[in-house]
Parts: C-alpha cells; sequence; structure tokens
C-alpha cells in the first residue's frame, strides 16, 4: 500500500475550498483608539494592481459593540494591572494562575447575570466546548437538542461528548417540542440554543424554551455572547429581558464582544459550577486569562451595567439603517437587533461588494459566506457602535446604493427584506 503523502492529501483539500470560493483572506487593520471607526489599513487596490495605505478608512463589522476596548477607563485599569503584576498569569488555575483579579471578575460577573456562581475560561468557544462536553459525558445516554443555526462552538461540544443530538428548526417551538415529546421524559436532556444569532440577528423568546424545558424534565444551556452588555436591565442579556434568567440553568457569555476583552464564561448554580471546576478539561488544563485582562473585564462589566444610553443609541441607529435600506430597496434580514446583514447571497459577490466598498468608498466590511454561513446566504455583517453617526449611516447606504447588484428577483411584497423570523424586543 503506498504511503500518503500528507502535504499533497491537505494541500489538495484547500485547494478545492479555494477554487469553491471559500478560502478566506484577512485583512490587518489599526482600530485606533482617537480616531474609530476611521482607521489605517493596507490593502491590495485590483484596479491600480497596486498596494494602498489609507488613513480615512471606515470600519462596520466590529464585534466590540460598546467600544470598550477604547474605554480609558478600562485601559488605564489594564495598564496598572500590568505594571504590577507582568503580563503573563503563570499558569493554568490550579497551578498558579489564580489571582485575586480573577475571583474578583467570577464574583462580578456572578452579580451581573444574579446567578450563584461564574467561571471563566480563555475564550467563550472554549467556555462551550468544553462545557457541554464536560455536562454530556457525565450523563448516561443523554439526550441533547440542538437549534439548526446554533454556533461552531457548541456543535463541536455535542459532537465531542459523542450524545445523541436531535436538531430542530431555528427558532421553531413547535418543532422543538415535538421532538421532546418523542423522546422518554425519564432520559437526561439538555436543550442548547443561543439568545441572539450572529450572522442573522434574530432573537429567541427565551422565557418559552425555558417553559419547554420545565415541562419535559430538560436542562437549558444559553449562548448569550452577542446579547451581553446589549439587551435587557442593565445589559444582562435577552434572558434576562424576558424575566427568564432565573430560569436557564447555564447561560454562557463572552468577554470578548460589548465588554471589549478577551474570554469567556459560564453562569449557573454553584452545583454546575463547581461541577465544571473538577471536570472541565478545557478549564483545568489551560493557562488562565492573563490579570489585567480580568482585571479591565470587571472594570468593562461595571461600565456597561449603567450605560443605558449607549444601548439605546445603538438600538436607533440600527433602526433607522434598516429603515434607509428598505427605502432604497437593498436587500437585508430584518430583526430588531444590533446586528444588520446585507444579503449577497453568491460569496463571489458578497467579496465583490466588500472590495468595492474598500476601495471606491475606503469602507470596510468583511465579507460572510460559507462554511460561517449556508451556501447561497453570503452577506455583509454590518454592526453600529456609539462611535458611528448618522452621518456615517448615511454615506454608508449611498455607498451600498452604488454596489449592491439587483441580480435576485426582488419581491416587492417583501419589501426586499430576506425573510426571516425575527423578533421585536
Amino acid at each position: 500500500m503506498e504511503k500518503i503523502n500528507y502535504k499533497i492529501f491537505l494541500t489538495k483539500i484547500v485547494q478545492k475550498f479555494k477554487l469553491e470560493g471559500f478560502q478566506r483572506k484577512f485583512t490587518p487593520l489599526y482600530r485606533e483608539v482617537d480616531t474609530f471607526p476611521l482607521s489605517k489599513i493596507n490593502f491590495f487596490n485590483s484596479k491600480k494592481n497596486d498596494k494602498v495605505t489609507s488613513a480615512n478608512l471606515k470600519i462596520w463589522c466590529t464585534n466590540d459593540y460598546l467600544n470598550m476596548s477604547h474605554n480609558p477607563d478600562v485601559i488605564n485599569e489594564m495598564i496598572s494591572v500590568i505594571k504590577r503584576v507582568g503580563t503573563g498569569s503563570g499558569g493554568t488555575r490550579n497551578i498558579s494562575g489564580t489571582t485575586p483579579y480573577h475571583e474578583t471578575l467570577e464574583k462580578t460577573i456572578a452579580e451581573f447575570h444574579k446567578k450563584d456562581d461564574a467561571i471563566v475560561f480563555t475564550s467563550a468557544y472554549g467556555a462551550n466546548q468544553t462545557s457541554i462536553w464536560t455536562l454530556c459525558k457525565s450523563m448516561e445516554n443523554i439526550c441533547v437538542f440542538s437549534d439548526q443555526l446554533n454556533h461552531a462552538s457548541l456543535i463541536q461540544g455535542i459532537k465531542n461528548s459523542g450524545s445523541e443530538c436531535k436538531i430542530f428548526k431555528h427558532n421553531d417551538l413547535a418543532h422543538l417540542e415535538k421532538l421532546l415529546l418523542d423522546t422518554d421524559i425519564s432520559r437526561p436532556k439538555l436543550i442548547i440554543f443561543e439568545s441572539l444569532y450572529s450572522m442573522d440577528g434574530t432573537i429567541t423568546e427565551v422565557h418559552k424554551y425555558a417553559a419547554l424545558a420545565k415541562k419535559y424534565n430538560a436542562l437549558t444551556y444559553l449562548d448569550e455572547v452577542h446579547a451581553v452588555g446589549l439587551y435587557g436591565e442593565n445589559g444582562r442579556g435577552v434572558a434576562a429581558h424576558f424575566g427568564a434568567s432565573h430560569d436557564i440553568d447555564i447561560i454562557n457569555g463572552t468577554l470578548a464582544k460589548a465588554f471589549g476583552q478577551i474570554g469567556g464564561y459560564i453562569v449557573a448554580e454553584k452545583y454546575i459550577i463547581n461541577y465544571l471546576r473538577s471536570f472541565a478539561p478545557g478549564f483545568i488544563f489551560t493557562t488562565s486569562i492573563m490579570p489585567s485582562v480580568a482585571a479591565a473585564a470587571t472594570k468593562s462589566i461595571s461600565i456597561v451595567a449603567k450605560a443605558n444610553d449607549k444601548r439605546k443609541y445603538i438600538k436607533d441607529q440600527a433602526d433607522y439603517l434598516r429603515n434607509k435600506l428598505r427605502i432604497n430597496r437593498i436587500p437585508f434580514i430584518n430583526s430588531d437587533s444590533h446586528i444588520v446583514p446585507v444579503m449577497a447571497y453568491d460569496s463571489d459577490l458578497s467579496r465583490i461588494y466588500s472590495q468595492e466598498l474598500l476601495e471606491r468608498f475606503k469602507i470596510y466590511v468583511q465579507p460572510i459566506f460559507y462554511p460561517t454561513v449556508p451556501k447561497g446566504e453570503a452577506r455583509l455583517r454590518i454592526t453600529i457602535t456609539p462611535k458611528h453617526s448618522k452621518q456615517d449611516i448615511d454615506d454608508l447606504i449611498e455607498s451600498l446604493k452604488q454596489v449592491v447588484r439587483f441580480e435576485k428577483k426582488v419581491d416587492d411584497s417583501a419589501s426586499v427584506m430576506h425573510q426571516n423570523k425575527a423578533l421585536s424586543i
């Protein structure tokens, strides 16, 4: 038998991926504190066949939703802790990587969500993957119920556990209940879903999922990564908005989006957190986040909890953007969230949109296509921050009007909006 040539084998897979039009290209840029959303970037101008440096590029695709990575109090907190204890944590939490900054952060997160306890991970992806795997492995014959649009980290955690998984249609409570009804009531069950789906901007009626879980004796696992800081009382998330936080068993959140830092966490009752601290490999065997990051995140949470004016500003500006898109018949996914996806449908077309916006109008928004979204659902994912003005939105609309192609048939009755089940909040 001929020996496998690993280089050829893997290179062929990448080449096929590239030929299908799905290979990504990363654009390095500076998100400067003093000028954001204006930025500097080096990019290749296809028309001039030359590399161009732009000092007036406007960014429209950040996940730093509240610009907290630029907040001077947060920055100063991080710098002061670095000067005191250095840049690294020193190890895993069970060796030498636990500091008072980590403990304070976990206490702050638990209080923020009004939950018993919290556990911090190096990323929200890692928190999802290892927590789901660890919980499912502990319960023999557990059945998992997963929304079809769940994030890759949730899916990977389920796959790693080897548990049976029943997939329900996106935000379809009737389908979920049918699957629950068809499952033995005595089996351990875990319902995994998100409160805000980041690629479509759709929002979930969390309280109704909690009611179903109680009816069929299932645990609930809610990913609030794109919602914490932006929705609900003091920014505690969509579950808090619906008054359902206390009914959700496990909430996953991130420090890397609305809080502007890095890391992820789980909040739950003490018995669940104690179990994860004791058995989750992705927590036990990983170097902890830097003490300076923990301190900066704690400071950020305290500021975000009081940022009602910024939350309202973002909502109002997102509504304004959607209305302008509607008036100008530019296809988009309708919702009431801060995420506004402008549809290109075709992956090549989404890249063309992105490139033309960059070269002609100095607007930076990355194309989103398969495998992040299904084939045929490529888009530009636009997010508004407190530093984006109404004039910025008007400029963006004028640019999109000159870039977007209308190759797909427009349905007037649909107001050229991509139809998707969405919930106002």
